[in-house]
């Protein structure tokens, strides 16, 4: 069971204190213990690219971290780079304030431009579960999914409140098929992984990977 978990873990890295022998460390313990990737901030992915070349672990990176604040352009900048310096899936945190004021929109029409530039990598949504009700994360998700978004991921970790079962529950009832849910923030332990998978979870991102294993 512990192997099978490792597959749907995103190892997560993203002190802004990282330095490149803490990079290095990451990814080799990702490739020891089969991680499905390792989530790092856009600074190090070509650094993990040359880590993990001819490995099965996959490198996923941030957009837009933590806030989601910066505009639509330098947004779409960060993940051109990123994609070019090697990364597989982008992590992407929506317009928050977008969402506050209900401009859907604004959240699909950044999506969408993101996606163009992604060449066909995976993106993945962040709502922020903490700060919205369930009306608000059900229109955002939708928007998220118009504009492209292959996954809906719960928080940053820098929110709030990290995720709560009841959103995986939610986020489950709603979503169609072939759409992802990435459960993040405050994952310790590997009961909890678990619980969240079983809700309906199908990817984790912690930053306490090694610990959940062992």
């Amino acid at each position: 069971m512990t192997a099978a978990l490792a597959t749907f873990i995103d190892s997560t890295l993203l002190r802004p204190n990282a330095l490149d022998q803490d990079i290095v460390k990451h990814c080799e313990e990702a490739k020891k213990y089969g991680f499905y990737s390792v989530c790092i901030q856009p600074c190090w992915v070509s650094v993990a690219t040359q880590l993990l070349h001819n490995s099965p672990v996959k490198i996923t990176t941030v957009i837009g971290f933590p806030l989601g604040a910066n505009k639509t352009a330098v947004k779409t900048l960060e993940a051109f780079e990123a994609i070019k310096d090697g990364a597989d899936e982008l992590d992407l945190v929506l317009p928050l304030w977008a969402i506050s004021i209900n401009r859907w929109e604004i959240i699909e029409k950044e999506v969408k431009a993101i996606c163009e530039v992604a060449n066909g990598k995976v993106l993945k949504a962040i709502i922020e579960t903490g700060y919205f009700n369930p009306s608000e994360i059900e229109k955002a998700t939708f928007a998220a999914i118009q504009g492209g978004a292959k996954f809906i991921k719960t928080s940053t970790g820098y929110g709030p409140r990290g995720v709560d079962i009841k959103d995986i529950y939610f986020l489950k009832s709603i979503l169609p098929p072939g759409v992802g849910i990435k459960a993040s923030g405050g994952i310790r332990s590997k009961q909890f992984a678990l619980d969240l998978i079983e809700a309906g979870a199908t990817r984790i991102g912690t930053s306490h990977a090694l610990s959940i294993l062992q």
